[in-house]
């Protein structure tokens, strides 16, 4: 766990959070291979990307259609995905999907089942 966790906080520093200033870093681990995201903002919110999405996007550019586990990290403290995300998560991932918290003080884990009780799945 500490060697993730110091892979995240090398990288939160190339988030680009002007607007709101609280960057994110993720890591997503899939089928024996890491993938990294940050987030990415912009003047119209809505366009703004998420950290694990572009961690997901990066993991299914590189032929990776399986999640094993996350990671979430911010010096704002450990912080849950948006809605969105666990939803996107979700589609690679299971109900029991860990998605692990990381800030400056420690970490918190929890399922995707935990934080998305009732996903859309088909």
């Amino acid at each position: 766990m500490e060697r993730v966790r110091a892979i995240l906080e090398a990288h939160v520093e190339r988030a680009y959070a002007p607007y709101s200033g609280f960057p994110v870093v993720a890591l997503v681990e899939a089928e024996g291979e890491s993938f990294l995201g940050v987030n990415v903002e912009n003047p119209s919110f809505p366009l703004s990307q998420c950290a694990e999405r572009n961690a997901v996007a990066a993991m299914v550019l590189a032929g990776k259609r399986r999640i094993d586990r996350v990671h979430i990290y911010s010096p704002k403290g450990p912080i849950p995905p948006c809605g969105g995300c666990r939803q996107v998560l979700l589609e690679f991932g299971s109900p029991g999907t860990e998605v692990v918290m990381h800030g400056p003080e420690g970490y918190v884990v929890r399922t995707l089942g935990e934080l998305l009780p009732l996903g859309f799945r088909l």
